[in-house]
């Protein structure tokens, strides 16, 4: 099979960036207490932003994003996409 017999797969799935803070965080197997003395967040705030109650925004995700160890982008962008081209 040639290269071109191949295409990417594609995402089925949208992920949030409260879903993101989710996913990384158990994936770490983070309580969202222990996140939340990571952070100096409350924990109450993980919470709601786990549950879409409250926005992340960039200066909450670049904390965020220190203690689960990612790109801040990770957090604030999941869904992103970029579109690639050969070089050749």
């Amino acid at each position: 099979m040639g290269k071109s017999e191949f295409r990417r797969a594609r995402s089925t799935v949208d992920v949030s960036p409260g879903e993101s803070v989710r996913i990384l965080r158990e994936l770490q197997e983070l309580s969202q207490n222990e996140l939340s003395r990571l952070t100096g967040i409350p924990q109450s705030t993980i919470s709601a932003i786990e549950n879409e109650r409250v926005k992340l925004g960039v200066e909450r995700a670049k904390v965020l994003a220190r203690a689960l160890r990612c790109h801040p982008a990770v957090l604030v962008f999941p869904g992103w996409e970029i579109e690639r081209k050969s070089a050749a």
